[in-house]
């Protein structure tokens, strides 16, 4: 058996391609690369749909395959055209890569398989010797086939953040399926046009607008505005996440008007933002300190700790418990927690259907806020947000790629 035969056998070709020629010739940095060429016997038919015919001419094509030892190695081949039909010449698809790819199958899913295995995009790309923009499009193209693939029949509770690849910079927003805590769609922006998009890719995913129930999500005016006109029906509900999140804050802007001429409060801004039980018995020890020797931070403190209870233990009661709340906190008249209060108020809505609504579990938006953070991680680098868009599908999707997991 000669080399051209046994490097036909380990590239698993089939008729009518062989190995006519292979080469070590040097590469750009001296290093010795691996160029393997693929032919076919003259006159042989092809089949391109129900056409089938000679080549009518060849395109010639190199594909990168993976590494022989530690040498690049290299695919080339003439591609055949055959006629389809009496004006229509198309180009036979070859079995080692995809269309318009230059890479082979093998390389592209050894590169999926590293980012499969939490490797940063720019990791892959300096391992496997390629530039990280050949690598993203290869990514990009396996995750977007299989987002193709999401089904929205049996959607009816999601939940709506927006996130950015940096502090303040191009925002994309995310809507998750409550029931299977997948994301199943991802946009840009952070306005009401994301709630258009997302209806429109419902309808074209197999769901329902009728369908959707219920819309967990911040209180955002732009997301109030886009739930209410493009999904009338769905009860608005706001996450816990963002109502404590303006409480903590309230919290921490009565810490900071009396921090002017109190010593004792230095370094304590978390010792008042953490429940109590997670503190430690010296931190317990001095948030009590603190609490008695500043009224307005224990009446805040107070608040905080009584609006908790209301949420955590969500009774029937709970609306009447927290409309008594806000007449409390209202009379104490501490501005910034008698703002939050105005705030409250003004969402009223979206939040008795918190309570109303208890089965929809709204902290797997919150629980996903650390997956959002491993897809910044390992998207560190990219260049577009639509590189981010994908990575945040491929991390927190639970997507079935289907590149090829076996030899060719």
């Amino acid at each position: 058996m000669n080399s051209t035969e046994i490097f036909t056998m380990a590239l698993g070709l089939s008729e009518p391609w062989t190995v006519s020629k292979i080469e070590f010739i040097d590469g750009e940095h001296s290093a010795k690369e691996l160029h393997i060429w693929l032919s076919f016997p003259r006159g042989h038919r092809f089949k391109v749909g129900e056409a089938e015919a000679t080549a009518y001419d060849t395109i010639d094509k190199t594909w990168r395959h993976l590494n022989f030892f530690e040498h690049l190695c290299y695919l080339h081949a003439s591609v055949p055209r055959i006629k389809v039909g009496d004006h229509e010449i198309s180009m036979v698809d070859v079995p080692w890569a995809r269309k318009n790819s230059g890479f082979t199958l093998l390389f592209e899913a050894y590169s999926m398989l590293l980012i499969e295995r939490e490797m940063p995009v720019n990791s892959v790309s300096r391992t496997v010797r390629e530039t990280a923009p050949r690598i993203w499009r290869i990514f990009n193209h396996w995750v977007r086939k299989a987002v193709d693939k999401i089904d929205m029949f049996e959607v009816h509770r999601i939940g709506v953040d927006e996130t950015s690849k940096r502090k303040g910079h191009n925002y994309i927003t995310q809507f998750v399926d409550l029931d299977t805590r997948k994301t199943i769609f991802v946009t840009d922006g952070k306005d009401a046009g994301t709630f258009e998009a997302f209806r429109k890719a419902l309808v074209e995913k197999k769901g329902k607008i009728e369908n959707i129930e219920a819309i967990s999500m911040d209180m955002s005016k732009s997301f109030i505005s886009g739930a209410l006109t493009h999904f009338p029906k769905a009860g608005i509900i706001f996450d816990k996440f963002h109502i404590f999140k303006a409480l903590n804050e309230a919290v921490d802007t009565v810490r900071k008007l009396e921090h002017a001429d109190a010593r004792l409060l230095k370094g304590h801004r978390f010792t008042l933002l953490y429940n109590k039980k997670n503190l430690s018995e010296k931190k317990a020890m001095e948030l009590e300190t603190i609490l008695l020797t500043y009224p307005t931070i224990g009446k805040a403190y107070g608040f905080k700790e009584s609006f908790a209870d209301i949420f955590n233990e969500c009774t029937k009661d709970s609306v009447e418990r927290l409309e008594r709340w806000c007449k409390m906190v209202e009379e104490a008249a501490i501005k910034p927690m008698t703002d939050f209060v105005a705030m409250v108020r003004s969402h009223m809505f979206g939040i008795k259907n918190l309570f109303a609504m208890r089965e929809v579990n709204n902290g797997i938006l919150e629980g996903l806020n650390s997956q959002i953070q491993l897809a910044k991680k390992r998207a560190r680098g990219f260049v577009n947000t639509e590189n981010f868009k994908y990575m945040v599908y491929f991390v927190t999707g639970g997507l079935k790629l289907d590149y090829p997991h076996e030899t060719l």
